[in-house]
This record gives structure tokens, sequence and C-alpha cells, in this order.
């Protein structure tokens, strides 16, 4: 089947990335009014978190070990449904019925997680199981989406609230509900690539572990790629309104929103230009460890500003750089390395902001963090925001040697395996 037969598959795949920003970043978005309509406690707030957090996790493992058992074309079809499901459930229950209104928003969150699971699982190695001349611009351009989605779902929501009231938030939800619909139809009406997810002909015992040991580098690599990308994604808009004093508003709009952008957009830059996959990698582990120094380092707030907005862009081609890695090297690989690297990649974006959150916490009430406060005229917590953001720079300098020991291991190993 020829390449033209699968543009409209391609752009379902498209569309559901797009939409599927909405499950992470509108519920946060949210929190304050559900608080102050339902009473909702911080910590149940946040469990919620935890429980998106820990589903796609669990869809990313059931994956990774039962693969062959699911019909994957026709999960992916109807995983936009899922998405739609969990969010009109997210949006009712709590409105229909107040009194559960936290029952309902867990049982949605549970839902659109695993629909959300499903789509880092899937439509990754369906992009790359459609036959294309620039495979690799395909799949960054995939993941710029996710960038862009954001972005744009953030504007809709924050106008849509500003001019209509909080009070009203089901009705956005509910609209974003109808955008997966889109993609559902879509997925229906065309056909879908072969994905399967065993190898063809017999494999030797040596060509077996030179392929696991392939397969772990790619993992570390993600796993510290989504570190790096992701600390500073959930930090950024906290770290420059309390540990450089900017305004909240000048916070978000020239911070998180630009980070976003600078995301999609180093994307994009590798999807029409760019070549090799390694170099980039390699360049990008250096310049967000870079930032991340920068922005702990630096006494200039506009220095330290612009750090933690470069560092969307350094960060930019981590994880999609790792998968496109990851399938020009072991080809053959199926949805269970796919789901094994979004288990990796997605350990890594629960762990490295926690780490961060948790350093802040103990670093701040410590007698160091006092003296340093007073030598340097700024709060304990500021301390403790800086320490957290030089402690978690490891992480994609870890990455640098991850990235030289798999351009060591794939030269030594040239043959694909």
């Amino acid at each position: 089947m020829s390449n033209s037969k699968f543009k409209i598959t391609k752009l379902a795949c498209y569309t559901a990335y797009f939409t599927m920003s909405s499950v992470f970043c509108v519920p946060p978005i949210l929190f304050v009014t559900f608080r102050e309509l339902f009473g909702i406690s911080y910590t149940l707030l946040g469990t919620l978190v935890l429980v998106n957090f820990f589903t796609q996790l669990g869809i990313d493992l059931i994956f990774t070990a039962f693969s062959k058992h699911f019909n994957t074309k026709a999960i992916v079809r109807i995983t936009p449904l899922i998405t739609a499901a969990g969010l009109f459930m997210y949006a009712l229950i709590p409105t229909l019925f107040p009194n559960i209104a936290y029952i309902g928003l867990l049982i949605g969150t549970v839902i659109f997680s695993v629909a959300s699971g499903l789509s880092e699982v899937l439509l990754s190695p369906t992009i790359a199981a459609i036959p294309s001349d620039n495979p690799q611009r395909d799949m960054s351009f995939l993941h710029s989406l996710y960038a862009f989605g954001t972005f744009t779902i953030i504007i809709i929501s924050t106008l849509f609230l500003k001019l209509f009231g909080a009070d009203n938030w089901m009705y956005l939800i509910m609209f974003l509900a109808c955008l997966p619909v889109i993609s559902a139809v879509m997925f229906m009406l065309s056909p879908m690539p072969d994905m399967s997810s065993d190898t063809s002909g017999t494999v030797s015992a040596d060509s077996t572990k030179r392929r696991t040991i392939g397969l772990a580098l790619c993992v570390a690599c993600i796993f510290f790629g989504s570190c790096a990308e992701n600390t500073m994604a959930n930090w950024i808009s906290t770290y420059v309104k309390n540990a450089l004093g900017v305004s909240k508003v000048v916070g978000d709009i020239f911070g998180v929103a630009m980070f976003a952008i600078l995301l999609g957009i180093a994307r994009i830059t590798y999807a029409k230009f760019g070549k090799n996959i390694y170099r980039t990698l390699l360049i990008s582990m250096i310049g967000a460890a870079l930032c991340y120094l920068a922005a702990g380092l630096s006494s200039n707030i506009i220095v330290a500003f612009i750090a933690c907005i470069m560092t969307g862009f350094c960060t930019s081609m981590l994880w999609p750089g790792a998968l496109i890695m990851m399938k020009e090297k072991i080809p053959n690989a199926g949805v269970a390395a796919f789901a094994l690297m979004a288990a990796g990649g997605d350990l890594g974006a629960a762990i490295s902001p926690q780490l961060l959150g948790i350093i802040v916490d103990n670093v701040s009430v410590t007698d160091f963090a006092l003296n340093l406060s007073n030598t340097l005229h700024i709060s304990a917590e500021q301390v403790g925001l800086k320490i957290g953001m030089l402690v978690t720079s490891l992480f994609p300098i870890i990455g640098i040697l991850i990235v030289l020991a798999i351009i060591r291991y794939f030269k030594k190993n040239s043959v694909k395996i």
C-alpha cells in the first residue's frame, strides 16, 4: 500500500496527538476552580496528577509485556473515543452530582489517562510504520504537535475562563471532549499500517543480546531526556516567580508559553532540516545542562529567565529523538519496544519534578540555606529552588554520558540489530 493511501491515517495521528495535550494542561488550570467550587483539598488535587501518571505508566508496562495479545489497529481507532469519554465524565459527574464531585474527577482522570497512555504507546509506532521518504521528519512533527497543542489549549482555556467565568468550566471540558471525536472518525475511515510486534526471521542469541543492550541504552536516553524536559516544564512558573521574583503573569506568558513554543519550534525545525539524530541528542543534552546551571547559578534575573525558557528549545528533541534513534537502530522492535520507551519517558516525567520539590522542601529549612540566604540577600526558599535546579542539572549531565555511550555502542555494532 502506497504512502498516499495513509495520508488520512497520518493526519488522524497528528490531530490525536495535538488534542492529547488537553489531558495534561487543562486539569491543573482548573485546580483553583475545583477548590473554590467543591472544597477539594490540595492533597486530593495533587492525587489526580499522581493517578494520571500511574495510569499511563501502567498502560505502558501492560503493552510492554503483552502487546502481542492486543489488536493494536482497533485500539488506535478507539483511543480518541476513550479520551472523549473521560473528558465528558470529568465534566458531567461534578456538574450533575456536586456532592461526589471528586469521585467524578477521579473517574474521568483514570479514563482519559488510559487513552493518553495508549496514545503515547501507539501513535509513535503508527507513524513509524507508515511508509515515508523522511520518517525522522514525521516523528519529530508528531511530537511538535503536543507542544503546540499545549500552547493553543492553554490560550483557549484562559480566554474561555476569562470571558465566561470559572463557573462554566464544564463547557470548556465538553468542547475539548469533542475534538478527539474528529480523530476517531478519521481513524475509522483510513487504513492502518502493519505494526507487528514480532521480529521476522530467526534471531541469534548474540543478536538478541545486542538488541537488548541497544534498547536499554535507548530507554536510558529517553528517561534522562524526559527528566531534563519535564523538570523545567513543571517548575518554570514557580521558579521564575519565587526564585527570580518575576510576576506570575509575565512568568506564565513569557515563561511557560515561550517554553512550549520553543519546544514546538525546535521539533518543527528538526522535522524540516534535521539529519543527524546522534549529534542532535548530544548537543541537546549539553545545552540542557548549561541552561540548568545558568538558571541555578546566575544572579542576573534576565540571564536566569532566558536560561529557563531556552531549556524548552534544548530539550525539545530528547524524547522524540530517542524514539527516532531506537526506530533506526532496532527497526523491527514493534509496539512492545515503543511501550517500554514510553514507560521510561513517563517514569522520568514523574521522578524528576518530584525530586526537585523534595530538594526544595528539605534544603529550605536547613541552617546552610539560612546562612547562604543572608550572604546572598535572598530568601531560604530561593536558595532551595536554586540548589534544586543545580541538582537536577545532573539529569542532562548523565544524559550526555548516555548519548556518548550510545554513539560508541552503535558505532561498534554498526549493523542494524
